[in-house]
């Protein structure tokens, strides 16, 4: 399975993206220069990893029949020069240690991005010659 977005640029430091009839605005906050539209692309990353792996819990525990009250999932990421070079993630739960324990080693591995992350992808950049084509934003078609 091939999994495409394009995020369209609209000015200053904001893009919009359309994802299946959804629409994401990424911008800077205003000491980068941004006018605060939305998160930072790093926040995306940092909440694409919290937001699979919650699933991933809630995955496990449900394949398992465990029913869970509540659950989040935080992710911190130290900055290093323009990357990140230690990312943390820290499940919340009111059940019990002993019922978490075992779904967090499984949600390890049915997180498709902590196991991306995991396994570093090759990343490829290219130019095309196509010209942009913007997806109308909802509402606005």
């Amino acid at each position: 399975m091939v999994v495409k977005v394009t995020a369209y640029w609209e000015g200053g430091y904001r893009c919009r993206i359309p994802v299946r009839g959804h629409e994401l605005l990424v911008d800077e906050p205003p000491e980068y220069g941004g006018a605060d539209t939305g998160p930072m692309p790093t926040e995306l990353f940092l909440s694409s990893l919290a937001a699979c792996f919650t699933m991933a819990v809630y995955h496990a525990a449900r394949k398992r029949g465990i029913e869970l009250s509540d659950l989040a999932t935080s992710v911190t990421g130290d900055y290093e020069g323009l990357c990140f070079s230690k990312i943390h993630v820290e499940v919340h739960s009111n059940s019990p240690r002993e019922v978490l324990e075992p779904l967090l080693e499984r949600a390890v591995d049915y997180c498709y991005v902590s196991n991306t992350l995991l396994r570093t992808p090759a990343l490829e950049y290219a130019i095309t010659d196509e010209p942009v084509t913007q997806e109308p934003a909802p509402g606005r078609a």
